[in-house]
């Protein structure tokens, strides 16, 4: 038997002990339903590091210390727009957005909170500088769901737009290639980009790490539709956070450095 055969025995028989197969004994809705009723819906989540770093900051069971990796692979259950506006500093926690939306196209006004909503596209904290410097009043950010290998629940990658670019260019290669997102395994890595005014920033990168099976791709396209039934009622606070006072301007559009906000 030659060494091209066994290696891709070797493969096969890898992806049949996949722990996705975990799934099947798994039902996403019930389990929240029975034990997160009353409670807020949230997950954890893989954080973008600062500075052009080229680690993730993985959950662990110490919030203070979590794991760093140079790369990881996930299923892509479901992904998203996010846009949240808030009224004064947001400064964390589950505090809903004076105005919100989960789709980037409709804003949804909070209670209270005297925002008229609607379209997202003509909204004035839309605009650059409608935040008093050069950036926008409401965040922009793509909110991914992804499950990874051996695990049932999902985490929340939240995607800022300077990454926008290369995921939307990512997607359209699988659809190139016939694939859904939550068809394939992705591969998750970091690049460090540097603005035109010397700032580091790190960009998200991705590539296919191997297509599912078929058995796979059945248990995985159950739990997707489940996480987008539930998606909207996950809170804001998993993804905003206040971005550094020399954190650099990007162009919605196409995801490149525009300038440092001072």
């Amino acid at each position: 038997m030659s060494n091209e055969v066994m290696k891709k025995e070797a493969k096969e028989i890898a992806v049949q002990n996949t722990g996705f197969l975990a799934l099947s004994d798994f039902d996403l809705a019930s389990a929240m339903a029975e034990e997160m009723d009353g409670l807020s819906v949230t997950f954890d989540r893989i954080k973008l590091p600062a500075g052009g770093m080229t680690v993730f900051e993985m959950p662990s069971d110490d919030p203070d210390n979590p794991e760093t990796v140079k790369e990881f692979s996930a299923v892509i259950l479901s992904h998203h727009p996010l846009r949240a506006y808030y009224k004064t500093q947001y400064t964390g926690g589950s505090n809903p957005p004076d105005c919100g939306s989960y789709d980037g196209v409709i804003g949804i006004p909070g209670e209270n909170s005297g925002c008229v909503g609607g379209n997202c596209k003509t909204c004035p904290y839309n605009k650059f500088g409608s935040d008093g410097k050069k950036g926008k009043a409401c965040k922009e950010r793509r909110r991914i769901y992804l499950l990874m290998e051996g695990q049932i629940f999902p985490i929340i990658f939240s995607l800022p737009t300077g990454s926008l670019q290369t995921f939307s260019k990512y997607i359209m290669k699988l659809l190139g290639k016939g694939y859904k997102s939550n068809s394939v395994v992705t591969r998750f890595t970091l690049k460090k980009a540097t603005s035109s005014d010397g700032i580091a920033y790190s960009q998200a990168q991705f590539s296919i790490d191997r297509v599912l099976t078929k058995e796979e791709y059945a248990l995985i396209d159950g739990l997707t539709n489940q996480v987008k039934l539930m998606q909207n009622t996950v809170g804001f606070e998993t993804d905003l956070e206040e971005a550094p006072e020399n954190a650099p301007l990007v162009d919605p559009e196409t995801g490149e450095i525009i300038e440092p906000l001072n």
